[in-house]
């Protein structure tokens, strides 16, 4: 197996531990491991997975911010396995959901997760075999039906020789994202398709092994993806945030001299909100991005000021499209004129990847006209997980023969622009971003009617404190609701970044000329006070 070329995801990270084993590859509280360390790590605990010689084509990673977390990952990919991130924040019945329809073979868990891995355990029709690479003894309450593996028996295996290297058409990790029928659709990504990803993103940045990259994201969400494996394929140090830090990362990036930053935008419009982002105050970044959501033209300005020295960018994609696929950099003289609304543009696409502006039909919008901006290239995904009909709705299909052409359908407005980059202009759809995070309003409204009481429900995005950011507000009618049931019940089966902020209570819901509900009526109540908060 040559490493020439970043042909799987894990490519990057074999090649640095060859070249750099020496070299810091993660920090963790204050704890550092070589890439020669994680490197034996992972294949350790890869070998752990394969039991009995049987390769685990799917591996569920539950752990937030531990070893487990990346070396993990790591193992996972080094097994030959489709790694399939869960998340201890989420409901125990939204793993069970996610690791059933995936078809795990195995979880590896840390020691973190113990408090929710038997109740995801007991949930299951069916639980695989787990390991736990950090833990000791059977913990107190662990089912007895699914095969355990603890640290002892972890270690007594011996490493593998060397990864295992599946076809680049394989699936690399599988994500799972919100969806408008209350289930959450499943997102496949293929080596080939995350690894032409890292290579424009390598030759676009150049990063080296001089590099110190954080980690601001959960795993399960697709810009976690980027951090690790970008500084990993270089010989840079990942060095990851817990929550609490992310809240005022500030000192963090000075305390460490971080190079590369990667975050949703809000995370910087609240450094701005507090009157944090100082001029020159960031002066150790070389690299300030920005993805998952709109980014305000203020706070762009505010964080170049902050860091200098940094070259920002604002970076666009859907996680089907993997991570990123266009680009703009800020240009402290000419992108404010030219943010739209007040967001700055999402620049133009990768190397490799095609954008359109199309009509609801699939044909071409006008010079200047607003669309659905679609998308074609190496790192569109092939369709959902298991959902063929969703699959056909999300794609358009233009040209013929040798100019036919597969158009994903992102469900964002977009505009090109005069001087020939594409411009966000809002949601085509009821989807929207909160935090960062892809919902389906939908979804939440699905959960909430599950509620007793609960007869009818909207969930809108609505403006937050931040700027540019936007929170989620539920309207609800029905008899006999107690809210404060209500709230509970969804934070039972939803994750918390979809709990709406606010509830509003409405005896009847107004209608627009074709008789459904007028969301937009609904809105401009919630936002100009006429629809009171239910107090929580």
């Amino acid at each position: 197996m040559q490493d020439t070329e970043p042909s799987f995801l894990h490519t990057g990270f074999h090649s640095s531990a060859q070249r750099f084993p020496d070299r810091p590859a993660l920090t963790l509280d204050g704890r550092s491991w070589t890439y020669a360390e994680v490197d034996e790590v992972a294949r350790r605990w890869a070998a752990a997975l394969i039991e009995a010689g049987k390769r685990p084509a799917r591996v569920g990673i539950l752990g937030h911010r531990s070893l487990v977390t990346y070396a993990g990952f790591l193992a996972a990919l080094y097994a030959g396995a489709t790694v399939v991130p869960l998340n201890r924040k989420y409901p125990a019945a939204r793993n069970k959901d996610i690791a059933e329809r995936a078809g795990l073979d195995v979880i590896l868990a840390d020691d973190g997760s113990l408090a929710v891995l038997p109740a995801l355990l007991r949930a299951m029709t069916d639980a695989p075999p787990v390991v736990l690479p950090e833990t000791g003894e059977v913990p107190a309450g662990f089912p007895d039906a699914p095969a355990l593996v603890l640290r002892e028996g972890v270690e007594s295996r011996e490493p593998l020789t060397e990864p295992v290297f599946p076809a680049p058409g394989d699936v690399a990790y599988l994500l799972f994202t919100s969806g408008s029928t209350g289930r959450p659709k499943g997102v496949p990504i293929t080596h080939a398709n995350v690894t032409s990803f890292l290579r424009v993103n390598a030759d676009r940045y150049g990063f080296t092994e001089q590099d110190r990259f954080t980690h601001t994201a959960d795993q399960t969400f697709d810009l976690s993806i980027f951090d690790p494996f970008m500084a990993w394929a270089a010989g840079a140090c990942l060095m990851p945030m817990d929550t609490h830090q992310l809240l005022s990362p500030l000192g963090f990036l000075r305390e460490h001299a971080i190079t590369v930053w990667l975050s949703v935008p809000s995370v910087a419009a609240l450094q701005a909100r507090k009157g944090l982002l100082e001029p020159g105050s960031l002066p150790s970044l070389r690299w300030s991005l920005f993805c998952g959501e709109a980014l305000p033209a203020p706070v762009a300005e505010a964080w170049q000021r902050a860091a200098p020295g940094s070259v920002l960018e604002n970076l666009y994609g859907p996680t089907e499209a993997t991570v990123a696929c266009l680009v703009h950099r800020w240009d402290p003289q000419t992108s404010p004129e030219r943010s739209v609304n007040g967001i700055v543009p999402i620049g133009a696409p990768y190397p490799g990847m095609e954008a359109v502006v199309l009509a609801e039909d699939g044909t071409p919008v006008a010079a200047g006209g607003t669309g659905e901006l679609c998308l074609a290239g190496p790192q569109v995904f092939a369709g959902y997980w298991n959902a063929p009909e969703l699959t056909a709705r999300a794609f358009h299909t233009t040209g013929h023969g040798a100019d036919t052409r597969r158009w994903y359908r992102t469900g964002d407005l977009g505009r090109v622009a005069e001087d020939g980059e594409f411009v966000y202009i809002g949601r085509l759809d009821t989807q929207v971003k909160i935090l960062g995070h892809r919902i389906e309003t939908g979804e939440v409204e699905a959960h909430l009617l599950q509620q007793e009481g609960v007869a009818q429900a909207v969930v809108l995005a609505v403006p937050g404190e931040e700027d540019g950011a936007d929170v989620l507000a539920a309207v609800v009618s029905g008899d006999g609701i107690d809210m404060d049931v209500v709230d509970k019940g969804l934070s039972e089966s939803v994750p918390p970044y979809m709990i709406p902020l606010t509830y509003h209570l409405l005896d009847t819901f107004p209608l627009n000329a074709n008789g459904k509900v007028d969301r937009r009526a609904l809105r401009e109540q919630v936002v100009s006070g006429a629809l009171e908060p239910f107090p929580l």
